[in-house]
């Protein structure tokens, strides 16, 4: 298995889709998981630290398991079929793991709230992680260490540039002229 972490948690304000970026310790080498709206927020406060007041699905899910008296001992991406991600969260419970079937997102959402490690396993990795390109900048839009306001306006100023460059580019003088 090799180890993660949750890098950012992205958003494409054209498409609104989420994904989150898991990237290998030590390594440059990620691994993008898209994930619905709710699991990206669920893990988004969580990585900002942002409290809320009444516990959200996966806070309930973490309670339960600490009042139960199990431990998240580790959540791992386990395969890769379909272009489907799947995964498992680790509990250590009686003395015994216990291993739960899981949407991986679902598993990141709590692995988070239980500061619990995230792994993946080598075959996922070898099939779907990516290393970025030399010398490329990676896009991110939302990052677990920047405001989500701060994300927005910085795409959107990202989005106008590149559509500045395309008015700045346009012969105007011709318009009209038949």
């Amino acid at each position: 298995m090799i180890e993660v972490h949750i890098d950012s948690v992205r958003i494409s304000l054209m498409t609104q889709s989420r994904v989150v970026v898991l990237r290998e310790v030590d390594s440059q080498r990620y691994l993008p998981i898209w994930i619905g709206a709710p699991e990206a927020d669920a893990i988004t406060l969580r990585l900002q630290g942002i409290q809320v007041d009444r516990p959200l699905t996966h806070d309930l899910l973490f309670n339960t398991i600490r009042t139960l008296g199990a431990v998240v001992e580790y959540v791992v991406v386990t395969e890769l079929r379909n272009d489907i991600f799947y995964a498992e969260i680790v509990l250590e419970w009686n003395e015994e793991e216990v291993r739960i079937d899981s949407r991986p997102s679902d598993a990141l959402a709590l692995a988070v709230r239980a500061e619990a490690p995230i792994y993946v396993e080598e075959e996922v990795m070898e099939e779907a992680g990516r290393v970025p390109e030399e010398g490329v900048a990676p896009n991110v839009i939302i990052d677990s260490s920047s405001s989500l306001e701060q994300a927005e306006e910085d795409e959107e100023e990202d989005d106008l540039g590149a559509f500045a460059d395309f008015i700045e580019g346009l012969d105007l003088d011709d318009l009209g002229a038949d």
